[in-house]
C-alpha cells in the first residue's frame, strides 16, 4: 500500500495522523505552527490525498492504518518516534502505541477517544442542543443525520454533507471558522473509510484494553466545547494510560489547533520538550 506523507518545519521529527476516517492531512493547514520547532511528518492515509487507494471497500480497520504507520516509519528509518494522532487519528494512534510499545518515544492523543459510550452520546446531543438558536443548527444537524445514516453514494456526496455538518465542531462558529471551512473545499474525502467505520467499526469499538498497554509518555488534549471527544473521552483516555497528562482547552471545539491555536502549540510544544 502506498502512503503519501508531506514533510513541514525541522527539527524533532513528529508523525501527526488525521481523522476522518477518510480524510486526507490537508486540513491539519500548518497545524498550529508547530513546524516551527519541529519537523511535521503529514500522513495522507490510505485511500486519501496521494496514497493508494484499496480496491476492497472495507480494508480500512483501524488494524490497516496501524499497520500503514508502522511501514511509514520503518521506511522513514525514523527509529522510535514522536506520534500525535487527531479524531479518528488518535484510535490509530493508540491501537498503535499498544502493538508497537518500542517504536514510540512520546504519544499525543489530540481530540479522540477510545469508545462511543453512552456518556459521550449524552454529552453529545447537550452540546448540540446548545447551538439550537444558531442560523445554522437545523442544516448541519440534518447534515450530521444523513453522514450517520449513510446517506450518500459517492465521495463528492460525503463531502458536502461534512462541509455542512461542520459548524457542530466548533466552540463557536463564526466568520474566522467559515474561512478555516472554505480550506477544506479541496478536500474531497474517501467514501468507503467513512461507510466501513461507520457500519462495522464504530458500535463495538472499545480501546480500553489497549490504553493499559502503552508506556509512552502520553499527552491527552481536547477542547472544553468538543462535542464529540471532548472532556468526557479525554478523561476517560487519561484515566487508562499510566501516568498520562490531561489538558482540557478551555473556549475551543474538535479542532483544537484551529481554536486554541497558540494554546494548542505551546502545550505540544512543551510536552515534546522542544525548546
Amino acid at each position: 500500500m502506498k502512503i503519501a506523507y508531506r514533510r513541514e518545519g525541522s527539527g524533532p521529527p513528529l508523525v501527526c495522523h488525521p481523522g476522518g476516517p477518510g480524510f486526507s492531512s490537508l486540513y491539519f493547514g500548518d497545524l498550529a505552527g508547530l513546524g516551527e520547532r519541529a519537523e511535521l511528518i503529514f500522513v495522507d492515509p490510505r485511500g486519501t490525498g496521494a496514497s493508494e487507494r484499496p480496491e476492497d471497500p472495507s480494508a480500512y480497520s483501524v488494524s490497516d492504518y496501524v499497520e500503514d504507520l508502522e511501514e511509514l516509519r520503518a521506511a522513514l528509518d525514523l527509529g522510535r518516534m514522536h506520534l500525535l494522532g487527531h479524531s479518528h487519528g488518535g484510535l490509530v494512534a493508540i491501537a498503535y502505541a499498544a502493538a508497537y510499545p518500542t517504536r514510540l518515544d512520546q504519544l499525543v492523543l489530540a481530540s479522540t477517544l477510545p469508545r462511543f459510550a453512552e456518556a459521550q452520546a449524552t454529552a453529545m446531543a447537550e452540546a448540540m442542543e446548545t447551538c439550537s438558536g444558531e442560523a445554522w443548527f437545523d442544516d448541519a444537524k440534518a447534515a450530521l443525520e444523513a453522514e450517520q445514516a449513510g446517506e450518500f453514494s459517492s465521495d463528492m456526496e460525503l463531502g458536502e454533507l461534512v462541509l455542512r455538518e461542520l459548524p457542530f465542531y466548533f466552540a463557536r462558529f463564526g466568520d474566522d471558522e467559515a474561512r478555516y471551512l472554505e480550506t477544506l473545499r479541496e478536500e474531497t474525502p474517501n467514501a468507503d473509510a467513512l461507510q466501513h467505520f461507520n457500519n462495522e467499526i464504530v458500535g463495538t469499538l472499545d480501546l480500553r484494553p489497549d490504553l493499559a498497554l502503552i508506556n509512552a509518555p502520553t499527552l491527552v488534549i481536547t477542547g472544553e466545547h468538543d462535542f464529540i471527544t471532548g472532556p468526557v473521552c479525554a478523561e476517560e483516555i487519561a484515566e487508562g494510560i499510566a501516568g498520562a497528562e490531561l489538558v482540557i482547552l478551555p473556549t475551543a471545539g474538535h479542532f483544537i489547533f484551529v481554536e486554541a491555536r497558540e494554546r494548542f502549540r505551546d502545550e505540544v510544544w512543551r510536552f515534546l520538550e522542544i525548546a
